[in-house]
């Protein structure tokens, strides 16, 4: 059964900084993308970053670009999102997600695989 489990999320000040983490089992991610989707109440589901597992390519959102970055540790079978300098507009349900989807990374209908996503809160 194939599995991305989100976790990492929480309350942090404007300023701060948390580590998403995205577990992956179940298969063979090998050439895959893992994205990371975020979404707040009323509005659609968007990009934030990417990473392809292959290569380590990363992509960014312009909004997260210079804040956030996106790595993979093959061997754990994990993807991260660092996300430093936090805003109170970065308050979201964050999900990762893979599928076979570059360089069209930003499009989630391309995506497979979603996690159950981890909600993070900044307090300004």
């Amino acid at each position: 059964q194939v599995q991305l489990v989100d976790s990492g999320g929480g309350l942090v000040q404007a300023g701060g900084s948390l580590r998403l983490s995205c577990v992956h089992s179940g298969r063979s991610f090998s050439g895959y993308t893992m994205g990371w989707f975020r979404q707040v109440p009323g509005k659609d589901q968007e990009f934030v970053a990417a990473i392809t597992l292959s290569g380590a390519t990363t992509y960014y959102a312009d909004s997260v670009k210079g804040r956030f970055t996106a790595s993979s540790d093959n061997a754990k079978s994990a993807v991260y999102l660092q996300m430093n300098s936090l805003k109170p507009e970065d308050t979201a349900v964050y999900s990762c997600a893979a599928g076979r989807t570059a360089p069209w990374v930003s499009q989630k209908s391309r995506y497979d695989y979603w996690g159950q996503g981890t909600q993070v809160t900044v307090s300004s």
